[in-house]
């Protein structure tokens, strides 16, 4: 199935996080937060304006964010859990 995010909505994959820690401790999964790090999968045309102009979103598929505890919506595509979410739901881009 293709999916894709209608206006300024983005589609995301969370990035696993390290079930170990620095020191070497193994983080049952029972106990491990759901990372806030994602990598974009699909993006929306973008926001339309009261004139019917649209601009164009910041992020790009391929792109690694940062974004909120609680952001998004968990939906199933695929057999594959990913987000959906507002551009504005994300608080930035991770730089290489």
């Amino acid at each position: 199935m293709k999916f894709r995010p209608l206006h300024d909505r983005v589609l995301v994959r969370r990035v696993e996080a390290d079930a170990k820690t620095a020191g070497g401790i193994i983080i049952p999964d029972s106990a491990q937060e759901k990372p806030s790090e994602g990598k974009v999968v699909a993006v929306g045309s973008g926001l339309k304006d009261d004139n019917g102009k649209t601009t164009a979103l910041d992020v790009k598929k391929g792109d690694k964010i940062l974004f909120g505890k609680w952001s998004g919506t968990e939906v199933t595509v695929d057999g594959e859990e990913l987000i959906i979410m507002k551009e504005s739901d994300i608080l930035g881009i991770i730089e290489k």
